[in-house]
């Protein structure tokens, strides 16, 4: 039985686990000593680590045949560190066959609401992209150069019952008008867990993928359409320059760039059936 290392042991991580335990032995990176008992239970082995320390990683050296890195970069600088720390460890004993890495749609930046695809190059415009850019860059460098088969799945919006933004709708927080708002891309949560498993079995190597649904929906229908199903006040509509003021510049960096991922790829080579294929309301 392989052993799969997981980097980065949250939600989408725990989601994938009921899908992975009959193929592979199982460990997680974890710097919180607190969540072993919880892993234990859930069948994974817990190795006590921090990307943010290089020399705490030493236990993870030739451990794994394969990695899932799904863990984010720290918040500030523009080189990931962590994944430097990561590969170094990892080019310390056996390589692993396979590394996966979850990366964000945000690395395109803002796109005018044009259809992108996986060929389309990167511009990064907010600092959080600009490091999964790094992160992205180290990643392919390292495959190549130690023959080790890498995977990119680029992530739009995760989304699932517990995490929607109910809250933004609560607080009343504006939307853009229609004529003026950009277009998001989304993905459940439950459907990313299962196009990890399907890059694990079909993906090509060395081959990015985005990871999204079928969806071509602008912002502010995104949120009308949680706000419809909760029976919660829709967002007021504001035009783009008064919705700046108002909002984080965090929150703005989202709404302010815009593009419609193409998921044929992933549907073609990753053989993927998507369970949550539209929010959109089906009609009976």
């Amino acid at each position: 039985m392989e052993r799969l290392l997981i980097i980065g042991c949250g939600d989408i991580a725990l989601r994938t686990l009921p899908l992975l335990q009959e193929r592979y032995r199982l460990y997680a990176l974890v710097r919180d000593p607190t969540k072993f008992a919880k892993l234990h239970t859930l069948g994974v082995t817990p190795i006590l680590g921090d990307l943010d320390d290089r020399n705490s990683l030493s236990k993870i050296a030739g451990l794994a045949d394969v990695v899932l890195h799904l863990a984010p970069p720290a918040h500030q600088g523009l080189f990931d560190m962590r994944t430097r720390n990561l590969l170094a460890n990892l080019s310390a004993g056996l390589l692993p066959s396979r590394l996966i890495y979850i990366s964000t749609s945000g690395v395109y930046g803002d796109c005018g609401g044009d259809r992108v695809s996986e060929t389309r190059p990167v511009n990064p415009q907010s600092g959080r992209a600009r490091l999964r850019v790094s992160a992205e860059q180290q990643i392919r460098t390292w495959a190549i150069r130690n023959h080790v088969s890498a995977n990119i799945l680029r992530v739009p919006g995760i989304y699932a019952a517990d995490r929607l933004p109910l809250e933004r709708l609560r607080a009343g927080t504006p939307a853009i008008v229609a004529n003026e708002d950009g277009y998001s891309n989304h993905i459940h949560a439950d459907d990313l867990a299962r196009i990890v498993i399907a890059a694990l079995r079909h993906a090509k190597p060395n081959r990015v993928y985005h990871a999204v649904d079928d969806d071509e929906m602008k912002m502010g229908d995104y949120f009308d359409i949680v706000a419809d199903a909760f029976k919660l006040p829709r967002p007021p509509r504001l035009p783009r320059t008064e919705v700046q003021r108002t909002v984080s510049p965090m929150m703005w960096s989202f709404m302010n760039e815009s593009r419609r991922l193409t998921n044929v790829r992933m549907k073609r080579e990753l053989v993927v059936k998507l369970l949550h294929p539209t929010l959109k309301p089906q009609k009976d």
